[in-house]
């Protein structure tokens, strides 16, 4: 590590530099950043970075490694304003952080970090983080838009999915079953779109690193016009493999559509793919029963607490007291007990029972990969290959498989 006041003797530029409270406590980050750049690099605290990056010395900084654990949450406004000067100067930021909550990590991409990496840092991940922004450094034409190309003759099965409580897990669910849906076959693999209802916090996009696109906004803003070209315009694609319908760019009201043009919708989305998972909001809306109603399959998921059942017991009484298909909804129960906790089992049971309601799909607990996937915008298939709770979504995908095979071949 170089100091980073230059000096006739250290003739060498420095082409990047940490900033933390003190970086000892990133024993890992140091090692990467000597991988990466050997002397070329430093070392600076909270207080003297932002007027670092002003200097003269600071003129062949590739990349600042901003590293912060939950200590520093306190001082976002600070940190903000040191990624910002960093921007202002045409530098980089990766972030590093370890144990900091989701909201203090989103508002400091907000405000402009480029790059986030989890502590402790996984092999590899920080020098690709560095060559991504140097990539993205580089003068080079716009890439164009993916183009999804529709073709019609389908009779997708529609999947609901939606989660009782808030953090229970129902976009996880859609975006991974998706991915192993789509990813199912090496040959002929089932077509497969994911269609975010959540229109003021969907997350779908974000769990997969999609742009959110203007035209998903234009299309909801005039269902009229709503057919195979406007609907394929407005999709994105990840991975060349599952093709998504996101949530606007915008918080928009949940009323702006009705029940004819989510119909509509899932309409033209069915007869294009073989599978169509909808991550619907956790509110009920006046188009949540055209949902239900057309689903072949609907999610419910619950965990093992007051909330869900509480939530549980009021859906129940509210879809039965307007006569709607309360008995269509498979609940799911994430974060379930593992194999050798009989008090956590038994606990299932007594749930299920008292609820009336069958709790036969329970979901293991993924533990913090689950989260480091969705904020790398990952499939738990290409995150952690080898997760509990993902071995567990693709028996849930061959058994929906099979059950479409069934139903294809008794037509």
């Amino acid at each position: 590590m170089a100091s980073m006041t230059k000096t006739p003797d250290a003739p060498a530029p420095i082409r990047g530099c940490t900033i933390s409270r003190d970086v000892q406590n990133f024993d890992l980050l140091i090692e990467d950043m000597e991988s990466i750049l050997g002397e070329q690099w430093g070392d600076l605290g909270f207080d003297e970075a932002l007027a670092f990056l002003t200097q003269p010395e600071a003129a062949h900084l590739e990349f600042v490694a901003m590293a912060i654990d939950a200590q520093d949450e306190n001082d976002i406004g600070r940190l903000g304003a040191i990624i910002q000067g960093a921007a202002q100067a045409r530098i980089k930021t990766v972030l590093i952080a370890e144990d900091v909550t989701p909201a203090a990590l989103h508002q400091l991409l907000r405000l402009g970090a480029d790059e986030f990496v989890p502590y402790p840092l996984p092999e590899g991940e920080l020098a690709a983080a560095v060559e991504r922004m140097r990539n993205a450094a580089r003068p080079a034409p716009a890439p164009e838009k993916e183009k999804v190309k529709l073709s019609g003759g389908g009779d997708g099965v529609l999947i609901a999915v939606q989660s009782i409580a808030g953090g229970a897990g129902g976009t996880t669910l859609a975006v991974n079953l998706a991915y192993e849906l789509a990813t199912s076959k090496k040959e002929h693999a089932p077509r497969v779109c994911i269609i975010d209802l959540g229109l003021q916090f969907g997350s779908v996009a974000t769990y997969l690193d999609l742009n959110r696109r203007d035209a998903v906004i234009e299309l909801l803003a005039n269902p009229e016009h709503l057919d195979e070209d406007s609907f394929a315009q407005a999709l994105e694609v990840y991975d060349g493999k599952v093709q998504v319908f996101t949530a606007p760019p915008d918080i928009l009201p949940l009323d702006m559509i009705g029940p004819a043009e989510v119909h509509r919708l899932l309409d033209v989305a069915r007869e294009h793919f073989d599978f169509v998972i909808v991550d619907m909001p956790s509110t009920l809306v006046n188009w949540s029963e055209t949902v239900l109603t057309e689903a072949q399959v609907y999610f419910a998921l619950v965990e093992l607490d007051m909330r869900s059942a509480q939530n549980t017991l009021r859906l129940k009484r509210a879809l039965q007291a307007e006569d709607l298909p309360f008995g269509k909804i498979r609940f799911v129960l994430n974060r379930a007990p593992k194999f050798t906790d009989l008090q956590g089992k038994a606990r299932v049971k007594r749930m299920a029972e008292s609820l009336g309601i069958a709790l036969d799909v329970r979901l293991p607990d993924g533990g913090h990969v689950v989260t480091q996937a969705c904020d790398h915008g990952e499939p738990l298939a290409v995150h952690s290959a080898k997760n509990p709770l993902r071995k567990e979504i693709v028996k849930l995908a061959t058994s929906l498989i099979s059950v479409g095979a069934t139903d294809s071949e008794a037509a």
